[in-house]
């Protein structure tokens, strides 16, 4: 599919992005990763990688002692709700919760890029902006160039691969409420990519860096829901309650071996969370 719906992916990142001492790894190497995501976009020198590196140091270490702990809270949440029994409005609540922890990383990122901003150049700031609109042709070749049997196909296969991650083989019928619910998502390519190239432009004329641009950065992050169009926030609700609706179903319809394998799944991320929190370095 062209995008699930971001609540939906901040739910899934949860489960999806971590697994067995993977968690560990990957966090760890959070100093390493970030600047070279940023680097996918700008050539920093020297002198701006170590300004980069000074700002990290503390986001990690926010992230790591204030924000690790709420994410043990949302796996007390997430269990509780595999004993009760599963239902939509469960999986929408939790989704909330992540939503607005991955709101709050947002923010206390966007201080160290806004730091990294004051420091680039005009040419470098022209190359980040540009390799945005390449990123942004390349979307819309991939996903307008779908018709409706291949989205739907799409959208199926990215839900059964991501729950059998978690759960292992899914049976028939559980595969039968993913291909029906994949059928009833609406096509949001067209409509996220209208709605990612006016942020473009609103960006871009942030970017200018003309007096006050660090606070109108903010504010159009902080108001972008306000300038989403009803069209998409009509679409992006519906393909949500599908999503939830579907998820609920298959949870609640899985076999002991299955219900083995997820709770597995997210005791090692328990651990590796607790891990994580306990170190001091």
């Amino acid at each position: 599919m062209a995008r699930l719906p971001r609540k939906v992916i901040s739910a899934l990142l949860l489960l999806m992005l971590t697994g067995c001492s993977g968690t560990t790894f990957v966090y760890n190497r959070l100093d390493f990763l970030i600047p070279w995501y940023v680097g996918k976009y700008v050539d920093l020198t020297r002198l701006q990688k170590q300004l980069l590196d000074e700002q990290l140091d503390p986001f990690l270490k926010w992230h790591r002692y204030d924000e690790l702990p709420a994410y043990l809270q949302i796996l007390d949440q997430i269990e509780a709700t595999l004993d009760d029994g599963v239902r939509a409005d469960q999986i929408a609540s939790i989704v909330a919760e992540i939503e607005v922890a991955g709101l709050r990383i947002e923010r206390s990122g966007l201080e160290w890029m806004i730091v990294l901003g004051e420091d680039l150049t005009d040419k470098q700031m022209a190359g980040f902006v540009a390799s945005l609109r390449e990123k942004q042709e390349e979307y819309e070749e991939e996903y307008l160039s779908r018709d409706d049997e291949e989205f739907h196909e799409e959208a199926y296969e990215n839900l059964k691969d991501s729950l059998q991650d978690y759960m292992g083989r899914l049976d028939w019928g559980q595969r039968g409420i993913l291909e029906e619910s994949a059928a009833g998502l609406q096509r949001s390519d067209a409509a996220w990519l209208r709605e990612r190239a006016a942020w473009l432009d609103r960006l871009e004329g942030i970017l200018q860096r003309e007096e006050g641009w660090q606070q109108a950065l903010r504010d159009s992050l902080a108001n972008r829901e306000n300038t989403t169009s009803p069209e998409y926030l009509a679409i992006y609700e519906h393909n949500a309650a599908v999503i939830f609706e579907a998820l609920a179903k298959v949870l609640s319809s899985r076999t002991e071996l299955q219900d083995r394998r997820l709770r597995r799944e997210l005791g090692s991320l328990r651990e590796d969370l607790e891990t994580l929190i306990a170190k001091k370095t």
